[in-house]
């Protein structure tokens, strides 16, 4: 299981993650509502602006104040950004 950091020190797994996408829009803006209303909503800013929101095949909705770009940098890069399950078991396979 990959985890990915999406800022202060929260992790999202890389193999639930559906979309990444700015909040700008109204459609996202929506989907940000709804999710809020059904309580599937994780708001993981700590106060700060939301500039990503990643959509879950859970359909849970989770703010971050990383950007998109970052958080796909993220998804894409080796070990510096993100875990694996032996980092979890504090094994360094």
């Amino acid at each position: 299981m990959k985890l990915i950091n999406i800022g202060f020190g929260n992790m999202v797994s890389a193999n639930r993650l559906v979309a990444i996408v700015s909040p700008e829009s109204a459609p996202i803006k929506r989907i940000i509502q709804d999710a809020k209303e059904r309580g599937t909503l994780i708001d993981a800013t700590y106060g700060r602006r939301t500039r990503a929101v990643m959509i879950m095949d859970s359909e849970h909705v989770i703010l971050s104040a990383v950007q998109p770009e970052t958080v796909a940098n993220r998804l894409n890069s080796g070990k510096e950004d993100t875990m694996d399950e032996g980092d979890l078991n504090g094994n360094d396979e």
